[in-house]
C-alpha cells in the first residue's frame, strides 16, 4: 500500500483516519499538524511535524499522497494551497467510507472525505476538498464547488448548488433548485426555500439572512477554541 501522511490531528482527523483504515488502499505513516507537539500520537500514529517539515519526510519515507483533515473550509483552502505550493508532486487522496453509497456517472474532484452512511444521487458533482458528512445525502444533479460542505444529518432536494467554502450545518433541509452563494453558512436545523446569497449566515425555518460573514470567519465552535483547528 501507499504511505500517505495526514496534514491535521484534531477531531475531524480521527474520522478520517478510521475511513481511510476501512478504504485499505493506503497506509497512513503519520500526522503533521502545526499546533500539536511533534511525537505525541493519534491513535496509534505518529504526529511527524508541521507542514513545514513536509518534503523532508515525503522523500525519506516515499510518502506519495496526503489528506488534509482540517473541518473548517476557508482554513483546508489555505492548507491544501500550501501544501501544493511546497511539493506540487504530492498527490491528495479521497477518504471514501466503504458504507457511503454512490450513484451513477457522479464525479468526484480530490481531497474529498465521504463520511458512513452518505448517499450521493446520480449525476452529482463533488468538487476538490469537499466534505459529506455523516448520514447526510446530496441530490441528483447536486453540485458542490470546491471546498464547500455538508454536515451530518443534512438533506438536499435536487439541482443544489453548493458555491466555494460554504457550509451547511448539522440538521438542515435544502429543497430542490437552490442555490448557495459562495462563503455562506447555513445553519444547523433549517429549512431552505430559497436561494441564498454569498458572504452571509442564514439560519431558521424558512431560513432568512440573519447576517454578513467574510471568508474568513469562524463557524466550528468546537476543539477550534483549543487548537485553532477543527
Amino acid at each position: 500500500m501507499e504511505n500517505i501522511l495526514i496534514i491535521g490531528a484534531s477531531g475531524h482527523a480521527k474520522v478520517i483516519v478510521d475511513i481511510i483504515e476501512k478504504q485499505k488502499q493506503y497506509n497512513i505513516y503519520g500526522f503533521l499538524d502545526t499546533f500539536k507537539k511533534k511525537g505525541d500520537k493519534l491513535f496509534e500514529y505518529t504526529i511527524l511535524g508541521s507542514e513545514n517539515d513536509l518534503n523532508e519526510i515525503v522523500e525519506k519515507n516515499n510518502i506519495s499522497g496526503c489528506f488534509i483533515a482540517i473541518g473548517d473550509n476557508c482554513t483546508r483552502k489555505i492548507m491544501s494551497r500550501k501544501i501544493s505550493t511546497l511539493n506540487p508532486n504530492l498527490k491528495f487522496i479521497n477518504a471514501i467510507h466503504p458504507s457511503s453509497i454512490i450513484g451513477k456517472e457522479v464525479t468526484l474532484g480530490h481531497g474529498i472525505a465521504i463520511m458512513p452512511g452518505v448517499v450521493v444521487n446520480s449525476d452529482s458533482k463533488i468538487g476538490d476538498f469537499c466534505i459529506l458528512n455523516t448520514n447526510s445525502s446530496l441530490g441528483h444533479d447536486g453540485v458542490m464547488n470546491d471546498y464547500s460542505s455538508i454536515s451530518s444529518g443534512v438533506r438536499t432536494g435536487g439541482n443544489l448548488k453548493l458555491n466555494e467554502c460554504s457550509a451547511i450545518s448539522i440538521g438542515a433541509t435544502i429543497i430542490e433548485n437552490i442555490v448557495i452563494g459562495r462563503d455562506t453558512i447555513i445553519g444547523a436545523g433549517s429549512l431552505v426555500t430559497k436561494n441564498i446569497p454569498s458572504e452571509v449566515v442564514a439560519y431558521g425555518i424558512p431560513a432568512k439572512i440573519i447576517k454578513s460573514r467574510r471568508a474568513d470567519d469562524k463557524y466550528l465552535f468546537g476543539e477550534k477554541n483549543k487548537t485553532g483547528r477543527s
